[in-house]
């Protein structure tokens, strides 16, 4: 063997600077608009309501099906008022704007049922279930003029998420060639589910794929919507999907492991999804976000840093002349107030109308092609 080479040798590491992106001070939203929640199956509703009324959105009704569902939505929102049926909501021509987080099947077509009353429309992930209906959502959009956003919360609501889009913006990492996403999810978190509502338990329509969309298709939207945006791409592929059922057997048609490989106009991307974050990691999923460019890479740890600290919104970030911590939790989330100002101004700022829906058309392709996987 030769003699060792002096660590030297290759030249001094550079010190990692550890930064913090500095508290933003905004003046209040300008744009207000009335807005409703028709549908409350999952509780992403609290999160969605409380980025629309942060961005100039006033909470004039609310309708939910789940008794359970009801009780917790109206201690929340004690002020706005409490309707019996989607109707009331859809026939209410005081409304602009209406939320939704119902059964995922059931999403996309009250949207369309909302845009032919003149409403414009925010769905929970998934945005649609199958392709009938991301055609009959396009096809809605372009008749009536009104708008499908989806809250694709894990870049919309995620600071360091959206402060890695500015970087990459910037030109930090040159080009981007890949996104990898690492998206870990928990049935059962602590005493009850992740989520921003409460601790019930997970509902039938959770275990049941032409309901939730499968794997793939529902918590992979948020990954498949990353790669679009990171990317810039404007048409995409799935190369390549698998799904399975691990460890679930009580629930055979579940699946609780999924991938997939994309391949856009603009870059690729990976994207890794499933159901066991362990209970010690004490949050709902340790998700990741790899960047690679062509002078550098970034990389997210979005709700924990393992075995350093229990904070979220953990960037790093390397490039040619320098390697860097930033602590992202001062970044003011702009989608709100984005898409507040879209729905008075009839702009697309917040969100690229052609993008969310490419989004929702890829995973259900991804879902549709997916090779089940049995392990032995």
């Amino acid at each position: 063997m030769g003699a060792a080479v002096p660590m030297m040798a290759f030249g001094e590491p550079e010190q990692a600077q550890h930064e913090v992106v500095p508290k933003q001070e905004l003046p209040p939203p300008t744009d207000s608009v009335n807005f409703a929640v028709c549908g409350m199956s999952h509780d992403h509703i609290y999160g969605m309501t409380q980025a629309i009324i942060r961005g100039g959105g006033k909470l004039v009704a609310w309708y939910g099906a789940e008794p359970n569902k009801v009780a917790r939505f109206a201690k929340a929102f004690p002020n706005a008022k409490q309707v019996h049926s989607e109707e009331e909501i859809l026939n209410d021509k005081s409304i602009q704007l209406v939320l939704s987080s119902t059964i995922a099947s059931e999403r996309a077509p009250l949207g369309v049922r909302a845009m032919k009353a003149g409403k414009d429309f925010l769905s929970d992930k998934p945005g649609a279930t199958t392709l009938e209906q991301v055609e009959a959502l396009r096809k809605t959009v372009k008749e009536t003029g009104k708008i499908y956003g989806v809250m694709y919360s894990e870049l919309l609501e995620v600071k360091a998420a959206v402060y890695a889009g500015e970087l990459v913006k910037q030109g930090k990492i040159g080009r981007v060639i890949q996104t990898i996403n690492i998206a870990p999810h928990q049935i059962v978190q602590g005493a009850g589910n992740a989520g921003n509502g409460g601790a019930d338990p997970r509902p039938d329509w959770f275990w049941v794929p032409e309901q939730y969309g499968g794997i793939l298709c529902d918590i992979g939207s948020h990954q498949v919507e990353q790669f679009l945006y990171y990317t810039g791409s404007t048409s995409a592929e799935v190369v390549e999907s698998q799904i399975s059922n691990i460890a679930h057997p009580e629930h055979p048609k579940f699946q609780d492991f999924g991938d997939m490989v994309l391949r856009g106009d603009k870059g690729f991307g990976y994207v890794r999804l499933d159901w066991f974050t362990p209970d010690a990691l004490g949050t709902w999923g340790d998700g990741r976000l790899f960047i690679l460019g062509t002078e550098g890479y970034i990389e997210v740890r979005k709700y924990t840093n393992v075995g350093v600290s229990k904070a979220g919104n953990n960037l790093f970030m390397v490039n040619k002349t320098e390697q860097k911590f930033i602590d992202c939790n001062n970044v003011e989330l702009p989608f709100g107030r984005q898409f507040v100002s879209d729905v008075v101004h009839r702009t697309h700022t917040a969100q690229d109308q052609a993008q969310a829906l490419l989004a929702a058309e890829l995973v259900v392709r991804a879902q549709k092609q997916a090779k089940w996987v049995k392990l032995g």
